[in-house]
């Protein structure tokens, strides 16, 4: 089978944006492709260097989704980076080919930069941070990376590492093909983009009653002051979240009830509640078998760095060799 290769920076919790425009994808090609999906723990340390102390956590939160979204460790390989210590390794033999321009032009590395001002990022793990994704992906020799339109630069230079390596030492990696997936836009509370950022998500680890007060009190149109005001569905974000997980006809329903007055907000944010509860339910079962014996998740999470330790150090003794790092004594 074909190889793919995709993970996930520990750097917060996952929240239902997370499940419905990745974990459920992943879990579709589990079943097509050999898939190896990790946590990035080293890489939440190129932003957040100076409070590491979060990253456990998160980490372990992370792959407790992973399982409880339907990954299972029989049909996949999950794992950690810092537990894999190839990584490293390829990280720093490809940094030394990899010219610094490269690096420069990568387009989120001056708008990350602008973004998290708050914080000293002139560091080398900053800028060669594509660096270290790159071996992420190589050193499994991945043939595809699920990704969405934006993030083709950051897979395109991975190619141009790899070809430049194979141009200089001989043919070792692969260069991964984008598998592009259409990430469905899922609006947050406050009608922003869902981030944790922006502290407006429905987090995956929410209880019911968290999430519930959450979407109750979502804006909806600011013109629908009463209940018979009659309002514009499209200027609700509570609408937005209809178009990702309610059926056709209740979109329907709830947007002509919105525009009539048929329907008052609390009712059209029952609907929601009642589809995005449908699919947060069982995740929360899982989650709780997962917090009542916690040996499910370290197995999963053994299994899969153990494979995934295979793997790599198959692609290192190749590129060892290739580079001239095996000595005979």
């Amino acid at each position: 089978m074909q190889r793919v290769l995709s993970g996930m920076q520990a750097s917060g919790k996952l929240h239902i944006g997370h499940l419905v425009g990745v974990l459920q994808n992943w879990v579709r090609l589990q079943d097509k492709y050999e898939c190896f999906y990790f946590v990035a723990d080293w890489h939440a340390l190129t932003t957040g260097y100076a409070h590491p102390e979060g990253i456990k956590g998160s980490t372990e939160d992370i792959f407790t989704n992973y399982l409880a979204a339907g990954l299972d460790p029989e049909r996949c390989t999950m794992f950690l980076q810092s537990r894999v210590l190839e990584h490293s390794e390829l990280h720093l033999l490809l940094s030394m080919v990899t010219p610094l321009g490269w690096l420069e032009r990568v387009p989120t590395y001056k708008e990350k930069k602008e973004q998290l001002s708050d914080r000293d990022l002139s560091m080398y793990g900053f800028l060669g941070y594509p660096v270290l994704q790159s071996a992420d992906i190589l050193v499994y020799r991945a043939d595809f990376v699920p990704v969405g339109h934006d993030q083709l630069p950051h897979l395109e230079i991975t190619r141009e590492i790899a070809r430049r390596f194979n141009h200089l030492y001989g043919e070792a990696f692969p260069e991964p093909e984008a598998l592009l997936t259409e990430y469905p836009k899922v609006t947050g509370t406050d009608g922003r983009k869902m981030s944790k950022s922006y502290d407006n998500a429905i987090y995956l680890s929410d209880t019911p009653e968290e999430a519930e007060q959450k979407l109750r009190t979502m804006k909806t149109d600011p013109a629908r002051m009463r209940r018979t005001d009659k309002g514009d569905p499209e200027k609700s974000p509570v609408f937005d979240l209809h178009k990702v997980f309610s059926t056709k006809d209740e979109q329907a329903e709830v947007a002509e009830g919105c525009r009539t007055a048929g329907i008052g907000c609390i009712d059209c944010k029952k609907i929601l509640i009642k589809n995005i509860f449908a699919l947060l339910e069982p995740i929360w079962e899982k989650r709780a078998q997962i917090a009542a014996d916690p040996s499910i998740l370290k197995n999963a999470v053994d299994m899969g760095t153990e494979r995934a330790t295979e793997a790599a150090r198959k692609t290192m003794g190749d590129v060892r060799r290739l580079m001239g790092f095996e000595w005979g004594m």
